[in-house]
C-alpha cells in the first residue's frame, strides 16, 4: 500500500473513532515513530493530541465542569443574638433565736436585682430587713457591721433617693411568724464595684421607721432594734 493510501485509511479510521467517543473523552498523547505525519498549522487555536494507537493528531474538544454554588455564599447571614448573663446568690439566715430563713437574689445583665426572702420564727408584724456591709458572723450578727452604704447617705426607705444601698424596708410576718417578701432594687448588684456578694442580710427585732421616726437612730438604723438572724450571701 502506498503512503498516500495509508493516510487515507488512517483518516477514515480517525473519523470513525471520533464519532464513537463521548464529547467529554480526553485523549492523551503518546509518540509513535511508525508513520510520519504533517506538523499542525501554527495558527491552530486548539492544541492537538496524538492517539496512542495511531500516532495521528486529534483536536481536543471543549470541556468545562458545571459550577456548583458554594453553601457558604448561598446561606444567608444570621444576626448575632446577645444573651444577658443571669447572676444568682443565696444567703441562709440564722441567729441566737428561733428565727431562720433563706434569701435568694437574681440579676439579669445590668438590670435590677430581685430579692426573694422567706423567714420563719418571727413575732407577727413588721421587721426591719437590711443588707449589711460585712459577711462576717464570727461574733453573731453584730459582726456584720452597719448598713451597706457605698454612697455615704443617711438611712431611708427603699424608694427614697437618699438612702443606704442596703435599706430594704420591712418584711411582714403573719400570725404564724412567717414572712415572705419579694423586693426589686437597683442598688444591690451582684457584680461590679458595689457588688453585694459576700455581704450579709439581717432581720431585725422591730419595725424600721424608714428614717422618718424622729428617733436619734432613725437616720442610721431606722430604730429597728436588735438583730435576730443574719447570713452572708454566696454566689450560685
Amino acid at each position: 500500500m502506498s503512503v498516500r493510501g495509508a493516510y487515507l485509511g488512517i483518516g477514515l479510521l480517525q473519523t470513525t473513532l471520533a464519532a464513537a467517543m463521548p464529547a467529554q473523552t480526553l485523549l492523551f498523547s503518546a509518540s509513535s515513530p511508525a508513520l510520519p505525519h504533517p506538523a499542525p498549522p501554527a495558527s491552530s487555536a486548539r492544541p492537538l493530541l496524538r492517539s496512542a494507537l495511531l500516532g495521528q493528531p486529534f483536536r481536543c474538544l471543549p470541556f468545562s465542569f458545571p459550577k456548583v454554588a458554594s453553601s457558604a455564599s448561598s446561606t444567608a447571614a444570621r444576626p448575632l443574638v446577645v444573651v444577658a448573663v443571669i447572676k444568682k446568690a443565696v444567703a441562709v439566715l440564722k441567729g441566737n433565736s428561733d428565727v431562720e430563713g433563706v434569701v435568694t437574689l437574681v440579676q439579669e445583665g445590668d438590670g435590677p436585682t430581685t430579692v426573694n426572702a422567706r423567714v420563719t420564727g418571727l413575732t407577727p408584724g413588721l421587721h426591719g430587713f437590711h443588707l449589711h456591709e460585712y459577711g462576717d458572723t464570727t461574733n453573731g450578727c453584730i459582726s456584720t457591721g452597719a448598713h451597706f452604704n457605698p454612697n455615704k447617705m443617711t438611712h431611708g426607705a427603699p424608694e427614697d433617693e437618699v438612702r443606704h444601698a442596703g435599706d430594704l424596708g420591712n418584711i411582714v410576718a403573719n400570725s404564724e411568724g412567717v414572712a415572705e417578701a419579694t423586693k426589686v432594687d437597683n442598688q444591690i448588684p451582684l457584680s461590679g464595684p458595689n457588688s453585694v456578694v459576700g455581704r450579709a442580710f439581717v432581720v431585725h427585732e422591730l419595725e424600721d421607721d424608714l428614717g422618718k421616726g424622729g428617733h436619734e437612730l432613725s437616720l442610721t438604723t431606722g430604730n429597728a432594734g436588735g438583730r435576730l438572724a443574719c447570713g452572708m450571701q454566696y454566689i450560685l
